[in-house]
This record gives structure tokens, C-alpha cells and sequence, in this order.
């Protein structure tokens, strides 16, 4: 209720007390009025002006007696109001989670199927002018998914329907990754990418903080020009870890930094690669991901000279472990020649897409959209697969973990395995890690997918 009906509500109690009072007071006078020693007259004349004032007094405190049960009323009705319109908005959250969870999975799922075939293209040996049409349709492709993705991520965020999941781990895997994996496209961009490890702990949400630093990563590079330098690491400042992108970009006027966290602000009119791709909502996205997660964002920048983002996260205990170096992490990823991979997806063109980008990796791979089939290849074979990558979305009534375990607990040594979904519920999330799988999401970077193989098979 407002402060100013609270106050009155207030006021109204009191002066319902105060005439309560008076009107006892009032009894009072007139039954004692009634023993004095006085003219019968004048006790007369006594008692009935006292009388008169307490019907008035009586008046007046049934006056407020209804005033006050209409308040009350009042305030009951507007809670009641309040109730409504709480529920209202709740349901309509939870329709709109439902709704962005089948479109992103709708949506999603035939692009997926097109990433993979265009990967499948670039692995191959094209001639130049074929070569240069791929790599045209995989650019709109990365653009449609970053485009698709914003609009998905700000429209879960502002309904509620993303929440931290925090736990703690090594942050080095993560930057490995990250800059394993945004090394290749600054290569082909002319740009040089550099990372330093770390064997700091942190405790956060790693989903979400790799979001984050993917954004940073990649403002960096669309606005820096070819020739350029990019550098991720990290420093510890206190009982937190600042983790931070560096880049000798365009640079960011200094009237403009805190305009930069706005929805659909861009500053730089352009892009160094000549093409504005963006929406101006990622950086966004990283403020409200941050702000949920408690982590302060920030940013310095000299224009013409570059930009330096950072996030700040706090350090946690772990285990000390051998510093991996950029040379070991590289030697990791020659471990899928000869994999032998079972891919269930109830898309064949999903089916299709990753048998042709896996087999360009090395791999033996067997495809199904049943579980059926994979069953009954179980059955002609004795070992089976090394690893299963699964859509978690099936036709039928089981799931792909429901798959995963039943191929499991027929095979004679450990499955590894990779579930692959649009589905961001935490939830899921928890139960792949129960399980002790990995999970991507759709539409699965082809970078990352190797990343997580060569992970699950070493």
C-alpha cells in the first residue's frame, strides 16, 4: 500500500482512539453529574449537555468506525488487485519462457543442420571461387545465429527465465577454449589472438562468464583492423580475478562509454571489416548477465588506440594442478582421427551434416534418427562406439539421456558422451552433469564441437 494511504489509515486510528476516550470520559462526567449535590434544575440542564455531547462524539466515532472499515475495504480490494496482476505477469513469464524455448529449438534446429554442412565445405579442397562462395554463406550464417541468439538471450533475461547456476572450477580449461577456438577466426581475419593461462579457481556461473568474454572477444575483433592484436587474460586484484580482453581496435570516445551498455547503441558507425552485423544489444546482454551474477563490468578505451573490457570474478579454492601450456592444448586436439562415433538426431539432415563434418575430422561415424537403430547396430557389434553425440529432443517418448544410458549399460568399457540441445533450463543442465556427460548448444560451433570431443576422449 502507498505511504501516503498508510499515513492516513495511521491517522484515522488514532483519532478513532482519541474519541473513544472522550466519550468514556464523557460517561463518566454524566454518571457522576448525576450525585452532585446540586438545583434539580441545573443537575438537569448538566446531564443533558453532557448527553448532547456524547451523541455527538458518538457521531462523530461511528463516522470514523465506517470511514476506517472502508479503508480497510479498500486496501483489501487493491491487495486483492495487486495478487491478480502478480499472477497475470507470472503466467505471462512462463508462457514467454515456453514460447522462446520452442522457438529457439524450431529456429535453431535447421540452422544447425546448415552450420554443419557449410563446415563439412570448408573442410574440403575447393577451388577458390567455390571456396570463397562457402565462406560468404557460413559468414550469413554466423551473423543469422548471432542475431537469432541476441534476440533469444534479451528476451529470456527480461522475462526472468535465465538464472545463475554457480559452482566452482579451474579457469584455465575455459580460457583454452576461448582462445583456442577465437585464435582460428582472428587468423583468418588478420588479426593475432594471444591468451595466457591460469590455475586460478573462480566461482561463478561458467556458462554464462564465457558468454560474457565471447562478447568481449568478439567486439574485439569486429572492431579492430586487419593487422591487429587481441589479448585475453586474466589478474588477480584482492580475493577477485579481473579476467579481461584486450584489443588495438578503433577505440571508444570517452563521452561514449557508459552509452555502450545501452539497448541498440552502437558507437563506431562501422565495423573495421566494412560490415555492421550487430544489433548493438550484446553488450547489453553482458551488463544484465553480469548484474545478475554480481560480477562488476569494466571498460577503458583511447580512441584510434583500442579497448580493454573486463569482468571481475571472485577466486575460489581448488586443486592445484599442472599449468597446461598453449603447446599441450594444441597437441590435445589430434585425438578424433579414427574415433569411432555414434550420432542419434531425429533430423536426418542434422544426421547427414555431422557424419560429413565428423568423417572431414577422421572420425567412424554411424548415424540413426531411432534409438532402434543403434540398438540393433549394437547388437551386430562387439565393442561399439567410443562416443555418442545425442539430441536431446526426440521424437519419442524418451529423451537422449534416457538413449545414452541404455547404450551405456549394453557396452563393455565407458561411454563417453556429448548431448546437444536448444534447451537452457537449468534442470537439464544439472542432470547432463550428474551424469558425467558434456552438453552443447544448438547451433553447435563446429569449433567448440571439436573442442569437446578431443575433451571427452582424452
Amino acid at each position: 500500500m502507498p505511504a501516503n494511504e498508510s499515513d492516513q489509515l495511521h491517522q484515522l486510528q488514532e483519532e478513532n482512539l482519541r474519541l473513544q476516550k472522550i466519550n468514556q470520559a464523557l460517561i463518566e462526567r454524566v454518571e457522576a453529574g448525576s450525585s452532585l449535590s446540586e438545583a434539580p434544575y441545573a443537575a438537569f440542564e448538566h446531564a443533558a449537555a453532557l448527553a448532547e455531547q456524547v451523541r455527538e462524539r458518538t457521531s462523530e466515532l461511528t463516522q470514523l468506525n465506517a470511514q476506517l472499515h472502508l479503508e480497510i475495504s479498500e486496501r483489501k480490494a487493491m491487495e486483492k488487485s495487486l495478487l491478480e496482476a502478480k499472477q497475470e505477469a507470472e503466467a505471462a513469464n512462463l508462457s514467454k519462457s515456453k514460447f522462446l524455448a520452442a522457438v529457439s529449438h524450431d529456429l535453431l534446429q535447421p540452422l544447425n543442420a546448415a552450420r554443419l554442412f557449410t563446415s563439412a565445405l570448408e573442410e574440403k579442397q575447393l577451388s577458390s571461387e567455390i571456396q570463397q562462395l562457402v565462406t560468404s554463406a557460413s559468414r550469413s550464417l554466423n551473423d543469422v545465429e548471432s542475431l537469432l541468439r541476441t534476440l533469444v538471450d534479451i528476451s529470456k533475461l527480461d522475462a526472468g527465465a535465465v538464472q545463475p547456476d554457480k559452482a566452482r572450477f579451474c579457469l584455465a580449461d575455459l580460457l583454452n577454449n576461448l582462445g583456442s577456438e577465437y585464435q582460428q577466426v582472428a587468423a583468418s581475419k588478420g588479426l593475432t589472438l594471444s591468451w595466457v593461462t591460469t590455475q586460478a579457481w573462480v566461482e561463478t556461473d561458467q556458462h554464462l562468464l564465457a558468454r560474457i568474454l565471447r562478447n568481449f572477444l568478439a567486439n574485439g575483433l569486429r572492431y579492430t583492423p586487419a593487422g591487429g592484436r587481441l589479448l585475453l587474460g586474466c589478474r588477480r586484484q584482492g580475493a577477485s580475478l579481473l579476467i579481461q580482453v584486450w584489443d588495438t581496435g578503433l577505440g571508444i570516445p570517452e563521452n561514449r562509454l557508459d552509452d555502450i551498455f545501452d539497448e541498440f547503441q552502437r558507437v563506431q558507425v562501422e565495423p573495421a571489416n566494412g560490415k555492421d552485423q550487430g544489433l548493438g544489444l550484446g553488450l547489453a546482454i553482458v551488463d544484465k548477465m553480469a548484474r545478475m551474477l554480481g560480477h562488476p563490468i569494466k571498460v577503458a578505451s583511447r580512441l584510434g588506440r583500442g579497448s580493454m573490457f573486463s569482468v571481475q570474478v571472485p577466486l575460489a579454492e581448488g586443486v592445484e594442478r599442472a599449468q597446461p601450456s598453449n603447446e599441450a592444448f594444441q597437441i590435445k586436439q589430434q585425438r578424433l582421427q579414427g574415433a569411432k562415433v555414434w550420432v542419434l538426431d531425429n533430423d536426418a539432415a542434422i544426421c547427414e551434416g555431422m557424419q560429413k563434418l565428423l568423417e572431414s575430422w577422421g572420425c567412424q561415424v554411424t548415424t540413426a534418427t531411432l534409438a532402434e537403430q543403434l540398438e540393433e547396430e549394437l547388437a551386430s557389434q562387439k565393442e561399439g562406439p567410443q562416443l555418442l553425440i545425442v539430441d536431446y529432443h526426440l521424437d519419442t517418448e524418451v529423451s537422449g539421456l534416457d538413449v545414452a544410458a541404455l547404450l551405456a549399460g549394453r557396452l563393455p568399457r565407458e561411454l563417453a558422451v556429448l548431448v546437444i540441445t536448444a534447451n537452457h533450463s537449468h534442470q537439464l543442465k544439472a542432470e547432463v552433469k550428474r551424469q558425467g556427460y558434456q552438453l552443447l548448444y544448438k547451433p553447435v560451433r563446429p569449433l567448440r564441437l571439436r573442442q569437446a570431443l578431443n575433451q571427452l576422449l582424452g
